[in-house]
């Protein structure tokens, strides 16, 4: 039924022009619609939606994850510069360094966007 339809993540925000900010200036995503409640950006071959909602941030688990392969280090790298915080899970095996999680082959980095929503690279 679905499995040939493509998905595309929606993220609730609370302050629209800061996200805007973070998506844009920060993370690089290029807008495809851009209003006063809601961006639709562009991310590889899929889409991420951003809208305003009471409801931003409650979300305790990932909201978008992106498979970056081997560019993961180069990645975090350019985001530490741009100021992005990464998260630290000590409760997770493995080894913690530069804002990435390694446990064998693979490895993963956290980070949150304005309103708290959980963003997640990983390496495959």
């Amino acid at each position: 039924m679905l499995k040939d339809k493509n998905s595309s993540a929606i993220v609730a925000v609370k302050d629209i022009a800061a996200a805007r900010g973070f998506y844009v200036d920060t993370l690089g995503l290029e807008p495809l619609q851009d209003s006063d409640d809601m961006l639709v950006l562009n991310t590889g071959s899929t889409q991420l939606v951003v809208y305003v909602s009471d409801y931003a941030g409650t979300n305790k688990a990932n909201a978008v994850a992106w498979g970056v392969g081997e560019e993961i280090e180069a990645i975090v790298s350019a985001l530490l510069g741009k100021g992005v915080s990464f998260e630290h899970y000590p409760e997770m095996p493995g080894e913690y360094s530069g804002g990435i999680h390694s446990s064998g082959d693979f490895k993963a980095a956290w980070f949150k966007d304005p309103d708290g929503n959980i963003l997640h690279l990983n390496n495959m």
